[in-house]
């Protein structure tokens, strides 16, 4: 299985399955996340004959998957999904999705893309969704057991579309969040952390000094998933890395 290790482990008080990278830039950490993604990919490639990802949207991803598209991975047995997804067109600046499709779908099966139908309300699309992830679950699950998961985190500690304040305890794999968010309504799908914590790996990418305090907090040994989110995210037989630049470090 995958063995890259951290540059450093940044707190004490992290879990044993919790580690830490810091870089100077996004160029720098997207270059090492790419490496790690390689990795991974190729061991659920060699061990099971398939990988199974589920990527992130927003701004900071977009560079990794810049440096993905020019891998020669076998793509043939790479299957994408999302973490989250804005019910927005796919050609709206804010779908997830279509960010991605801009960059490297060029060359992946249509069949091996299992985006959220974002053309469909949120209660429908959250239904569907969990209805494509049970294709590729295995018992006992009622969804797949994620080889990696993409994730970010916002300024508030929120990671996908689950938001502070949102529910700690949900029993279904996917969400439609339609409540208010930062005052505009969220009119999104999520996963759930019960899908993500039963990932093999996952992977966090966060940039920026704005993330610093927040950070700190959700690597800390106060446990608050209410109000940070980040904090829910657990894996049960898995681990999580954390690609932050040093300014997002810089409280640790």
């Amino acid at each position: 299985m995958s063995n890259f290790s951290p540059h450093r482990v940044q707190s004490p008080t992290m879990k044993s399955n919790t580690s830490v990278k810091t870089f100077q830039n996004l160029d720098e950490l997207s270059e090492a996340a790419r490496t790690a993604f390689v990795e991974v990919a190729n061991d659920a490639i060699q061990y099971r004959g398939r990988f199974l990802v589920a990527l992130s949207g927003g701004n900071t991803p977009m560079k990794l998957f810049e440096k993905l598209a020019g891998e020669k991975l076998d793509w043939s047995r790479v299957h994408f999904f999302w973490g989250d997804e804005r019910c927005v067109p796919v050609d709206d600046a804010g779908n997830s999705y279509g960010q991605a499709k801009k960059i490297w779908f060029d060359k992946i099966s249509a069949t091996n893309i299992h985006r959220i139908q974002s053309d469909l309300e949120p209660a429908q699309a959250a239904k569907d969704y969990a209805a494509t992830l049970k294709e590729f679950s295995g018992a006992p699950l009622d969804w797949p057991r994620f080889d990696l998961v993409l994730l970010g985190m916002g300024d508030d500690g929120h990671t996908a579309s689950l938001f502070p304040g949102s529910p700690v305890e949900v029993d279904s794999p996917t969400l439609a969040v339609v409540a208010n968010y930062q005052g505009r309504p969220a009119n999104r799908v999520t996963l759930t952390q019960n899908v993500i914590n039963d990932a093999r790996n996952i992977f966090f990418l966060a940039v920026g000094a704005s993330k610093a305090v927040t950070l700190k907090k959700v690597l800390s040994d106060v446990y608050t998933p209410a109000e940070l989110p980040s904090q829910r995210i657990d894996p049960k037989n898995g681990k999580i890395v954390w690609f932050v630049d040093e300014a997002a470090a810089s409280l640790l």
